[in-house]
């Protein structure tokens, strides 16, 4: 028995999410059937992120245990050729046997993206939110700064959230705009259910001049769902990458 890693690319387009669901077809769903067939033995993956439906990845992590003889490198040629064509495994490789990706120290990087302009531009209309509104990009970045730490972000997660604690810690967040394109990319060890699409629900109303970069610090210790920003839409979100500790194999 091995335990075998797969760095994992997707279209979240036409999928109910990551995690498996009763009335839609998922990413896990995919990987477990065509992993199944592969290897001829009932596999189950376990994801790093359980991203939402219409997010999008670069690099998701799974892994699973297989009895297999293949390679573990190998692994990943033999299931891109029987996964559909927006699922895509960027890598695969035999990890630590108690490797697990939910339970080990790691950094998550997400990228959101808004396409800012007079009218949408069709190849965008996927992977990036829309909006002709004008919008300070310099107040929004500033905004974004009073994020970076440890806090409790309440304000910044589903009022249907299920967790232990809502304190997390980012690491770095940047907004940035370069031809129409404005990139919000945040890094942190963790985040929560709709964080990083509230987030940037918030700093768009600081853009529109609805709030001053100042209040963001009041909505954070706030701790108030109702005080925050709406949650962007999906499509425009993408998880861009995991990095793991060393020691965890």
């Amino acid at each position: 028995m091995m335990r075998v890693g797969l760095i994992v690319a997707y279209d979240g387009t036409a999928y109910c999410g990551w995690q498996l669901q009763k009335n839609g077809n998922t990413i896990e769903a995919e990987l477990n059937r065509h992993l199944s067939e592969l290897l001829r033995e009932e596999i189950e993956v376990i994801g790093a992120s359980r991203t939402d439906s219409g997010v999008h990845a670069l690099g998701n992590v799974a892994v699973f245990d297989t009895n297999t003889r293949i390679p573990a490198e190998k692994i990943s040629y033999a299931l891109n050729q029987r996964l559909p064509e927006d699922i895509r495994i960027q890598k695969s490789w035999q990890t630590a046997d108690d490797f697990h990706p939910r339970k080990c120290k790691s950094r998550k990087t997400y990228e959101y993206r808004i396409y800012h302009n007079e009218f949408p531009l069709p190849t965008e209309r996927l992977y990036s939110y829309f909006l002709y509104v004008p919008l300070d990009v310099p107040k929004m970045s500033a905004a974004a700064q009073y994020l970076i730490g440890r806090h409790d972000f309440k304000s910044f997660c589903s009022i249907d959230t299920q967790t232990e604690t809502t304190v997390r810690e980012i690491y770095d967040i940047g907004v940035t705009e370069e031809d129409h394109l404005i990139r919000i990319r945040v890094t942190g060890g963790g985040f929560l259910y709709n964080m990083v699409r509230i987030i940037v629900g918030t700093l768009l109303e600081v853009g529109r001049g609805r709030y001053e970069p100042e209040h963001m610090k009041e909505i954070l210790e706030g701790c108030d769902r109702n005080l925050a920003g709406p949650t962007a839409p999906a499509h425009g979100l993408t998880l861009v990458r995991y990095d793991f500790s060393e020691e965890n194999g």
